[in-house]
């Protein structure tokens, strides 16, 4: 698993000696260990700087590539959605259900900066106003 979330350098580290990214591989690593049929993941990138969480982002699309585990990914953040998920979920607040759920049908690597992941991400934004 260290292998694979690319930190089989660091087998012998405590996670204390990580950076924030790397700490969230190993935590990812922890949690494919047991090999789930599902990996659920709430918020995962939320605490870290832009750039890491970009980066992190392309290393979960990576594992999901290899491992082809289902990912339930909980983000508030509609880009990022946009950019990783197959399926959006859309739910409302107080009380909570589900306002919407789109497939997201755009070809991969998906960029923030392409302007289908913008229209998208802005009309699932609306149903949240």
């Amino acid at each position: 698993m260290l292998q694979l979330v690319q930190l089989e350098g660091f087998a012998r580290h405590y996670p204390s000696d990580l950076s924030g990214g790397m700490r969230q591989r190993l935590e990812i690593a922890r949690a494919l260990a047991v090999d789930p049929q599902v990996l659920l993941m709430g918020e995962p990138l939320a605490a870290l700087d832009a750039l890491t969480r970009r980066t992190m982002q392309r290393e979960v699309l990576h594992i999901w590539e290899k491992t082809r585990k289902t990912i339930l990914f909980v983000t508030h953040d509609i880009d990022e959605a946009v950019v990783m998920a197959d399926r959006v979920v859309v739910m409302a607040q107080r009380p909570t259900f589900v306002l919407e759920i789109e497939e997201v049908r755009l070809p991969r690597p998906r960029l923030r900066e392409d302007p289908e992941v913008g229209k998208l991400a802005r009309r699932l934004s609306t149903l949240l106003e």
